[in-house]
């Protein structure tokens, strides 16, 4: 029998919503491998591939793959209308696309100034580059990490043009490794949090403060974001962060600069942060690479709408941090109230190179057997995890406007199974 012809087999798959171009493609490819009957399936398998929303039943608040902090709604302009990105509106010149995201953050952080950039990898090579190019740039040995991605620290110093001048041991650096390294060419010290794990045990490091004494300017790289140690937007410090370094805190100790991430404990966008020192900001904000780093518009807007709910108060109300403060008893609850599966107590994590080794106590929901494949299929796709025979959903980092789509496709892919002891 003959083929249908391309085009023909591509219009039938027209109901699948996908452009007609895209069709075109996995009518091509299944004509070609001899299978038209195929054409669908490859249309499905493309499909699934582009971006769209998910439901994060991970239990990880800062899950990497699914792009770390959830967003929430914020003001955008209409599609018919532009934004005061580059201009000042009380004098009808040019602006700067620091003044209104960045320096917002700059003001609910305590420090003079800041610029923000794509991501936190930008933001610290943008600073090692900008202070450090063709100088020496002093770091433990103990900080050289390796973090998702294979983002290397020495990688980044090396591209950035900085000499890297190690000193200390893995577990143990002190001041004195840091004071016999200084010497004419040195630009800063940089400390790096660890980010994705701990050194436990027989372990020196060298605070903030004590490198900001011996004269160079410190660049923390917090890696994280938590924006002050505090937690004033929760009603005061929370257990559960302690030991997470703080933007203001370390600031406030001595360091000269401090690099974060928007999109993790921030709960804002992909964005990388640099705040402290406003002549030393400014050098990175003049130097060429950071026309190549610098976010859009759109991501400024949205880094605006995150620095504001700091600034008044509510930053309980960013999705992170209400995901983070839901009650486990309020969990179990709606757990029971989606009719399917057992209701079990979970472990989940920040992630996101946030609070590494620490669990987040949660609850949940437990279906016997892998049904993970099946979730991910559901529409919206929901995103769990398989342990121990049973596939978990972990309902803290589910909002709850989704729990009536979690109960259908729990009921819908595994009717009437027990959960698994958990």
């Amino acid at each position: 029998m003959r083929p249908p012809s391309v085009d023909a087999l591509a219009r039938s798959l027209s109901d699948l919503g996908l452009p007609h171009p895209l069709l075109v493609d996995a009518a091509r490819l299944a004509i070609a491998a001899g299978d038209p009957g195929s054409a669908r399936g490859r249309a499905g398998i493309l499909a699934a591939t582009l971006l769209r929303p998910v439901i994060n039943a991970t239990g990880i608040l800062l899950h990497t793959n699914l792009g770390r902090a959830p967003a929430g709604p914020f003001p955008t302009p209409s599609a018919a209308r532009y934004a005061n990105v580059e201009l000042d509106l009380a004098t009808g010149g040019r602006g700067s696309r620091d003044r209104h995201a960045a320096g917002l953050l700059a003001r609910a952080a305590g420090a003079e100034a800041a610029i923000a950039v794509n991501n936190g990898a930008a933001a610290i090579l943008l600073v090692l580059t900008a202070l450090g190019a063709g100088r020496e740039v002093v770091v433990s040995r103990g900080e050289l990490v390796e973090i998702g991605g294979g983002f290397r620290i020495p990688e980044v110093m090396a591209s950035s043009g900085a000499s890297m001048v190690e000193v200390g041991t893995t577990n143990r650096t002190r001041l004195d490794d840091y004071r016999r390294a200084l010497g004419d060419r040195t630009a800063a010290c940089l400390k790096v949090h660890p980010s994705n794990y701990r050194i436990v045990g027989f372990t020196e490091e060298v605070t903030v403060q004590e490198l900001a004494e011996l004269g160079p300017p410190v660049i923390a790289d917090l890696g994280s974001g938590l924006l002050d140690a505090s937690t004033p937007w929760l009603g005061g410090p929370q257990r559960w962060l302690a030991g997470e370094p703080a933007v203001r805190q370390t600031l406030a100790e001595g360091a000269a600069l401090v690099t974060f991430s928007g999109d993790k404990l921030l709960g804002g966008p992909q964005a990388g942060i640099i705040a402290g020192r406003a002549d030393l900001v400014a050098r990175c904000a003049r130097h060429p690479l950071a026309r190549a780093l610098r976010p859009g518009g759109l991501i400024l807007l949205h880094l605006q709408h995150t620095a504001l709910a700091y600034l008044r108060g509510e930053a309980a109300g960013l999705p992170l941090w209400a995901m983070a403060t839901r009650t486990v008893a309020s969990l179990r609850s709606r757990a029971a109230a989606l009719g399917a599966g057992g209701v079990v107590d979970l472990a989940g994590a920040f992630g996101g190179g946030s609070q590494p080794g620490r669990e987040l106590p949660s609850a949940g929901v437990a279906l016997a057997g892998d049904h993970a494949a099946a979730l991910r299929a559901w529409d919206p796709p929901i995103v769990a995890r398989v342990s121990g025979g049973a596939t978990l959903l972990d309902l803290r980092t589910v909002d709850p406007s989704d729990d009536e789509v979690v109960g259908k496709a729990l009921a819908s892919c595994s009717p009437g199974l027990p959960a698994l002891p958990v």
